[in-house]
């Protein structure tokens, strides 16, 4: 269940005493209280938390996170970001394991933040890369190029409004973590990258067979690829290599049609009060739009004309 939090506050001591809920290593080194507001959102589930927060001041601030990885863009007018090696693009995300960074500004600053448990973040590389004994470690702080952090932004903005929308639906919120983690591993180099380079091992189509028949059971659970991959015993990535040698698509792209199954016969079969959002929703569908395109694309019709017709 997310935990969401919003506070408006000009009470300099409530951004450290928040930050620190988050980030136990956060440090505000110097504020201008002259000078100050702070509008704090972020909504907090199992494994990660999202933050989104405006504070005006003049700020000196450092964090050096312990079991954490952190990716963090700050959005200033007058802005800097540093490590103690390198000054990093203050117009990209940034991220660290561990290394201190520090950041400075003057007036307003926009700040966007996940910040995830470094070990369910790896355990999620492991299962995709099949390396049972990988150790998750950034190899640089900043975005492999610009289209990658741009696509990090995207991807938080989506995150964030998604979260906040889910109305505590595990199977959304579920999704909406390991989409978050694998867009940060793939944005960021690491020792994620180095492991998706060897070759995956062949699986026998009857790994496929027991993973469609497990989709099919628990399609309506909160369950993810990785789970259906730990379910027959292989990693994330063998599965994906033997979907696409055995049914020319992915795990990903199946697991989501027969969810769109499940919401047609649902739609079909609703009863009182059933609404094409709440169907869609059950079926871990975030976004009603993109679900009414999938499902016209499917079946040829709107979801609105097959629960009207049910």
């Amino acid at each position: 269940m997310a935990e969401i939090l919003r506070m408006d506050s000009r009470d300099v001591n409530d951004v450290e005493q928040i930050w620190t809920q988050y980030v136990p290593s956060a440090r505000v080194q110097r504020i201008d209280p002259k000078k100050f507001g702070f509008r704090w959102r972020s909504a907090a589930v199992d494994g990660m938390a999202v933050v989104r927060y405006a504070l005006t001041a003049t700020v000196d601030a450092a964090v050096q996170p312990e079991d954490q990885l952190m990716v963090c863009r700050v959005d200033a007018a007058a802005g800097r970001v540093s490590t103690g090696r390198s000054t990093l693009d203050a117009e990209q995300p940034w991220a660290t394991d561990g290394t201190a960074v520090h950041a400075h500004w003057e007036g307003t600053a926009d700040v966007s933040a996940f910040i995830f448990d470094r070990a369910a973040a790896q355990e999620v590389a492991r299962q995709v890369t099949g390396d049972e004994l990988l150790t998750l470690r950034l190899t640089d702080s900043s975005p492999r190029d610009v289209v990658a952090g741009r696509y990090w932004n995207r991807t938080f903005n989506y995150v964030m409004h998604a979260l906040a929308a889910a109305e505590d639906d595990p199977l959304i919120e579920t999704t909406l973590t390991r989409h978050a983690v694998m867009t940060t591993l793939s944005t960021f180099p690491s020792t994620f990258s180095d492991a998706l380079a060897s070759e995956p091992r062949l699986s026998a189509p009857a790994v496929v067979r027991r993973a469609v028949e497990y989709m099919d059971a628990h399609a309506h659970e909160p369950i993810t690829v990785d789970d259906v991959a730990a379910a027959v015993h292989i990693s994330t990535r063998g599965l994906q290599y033997a979907f696409r040698r055995s049914l020319d698509t992915t795990p990903t792209a199946y697991l989501r049609r027969v969810r769109l199954d499940g919401a047609h016969r649902a739609l079909r079969n609703a009863g009182p009060g059933d609404t094409v959002s709440s169907i869609a929703r059950r079926w871990g569908f975030s976004n009603t739009t993109r679900f009414a395109t999938a499902y016209r694309e499917a079946y040829a019709r709107t979801p609105r004309e097959t629960l009207e017709r049910g």
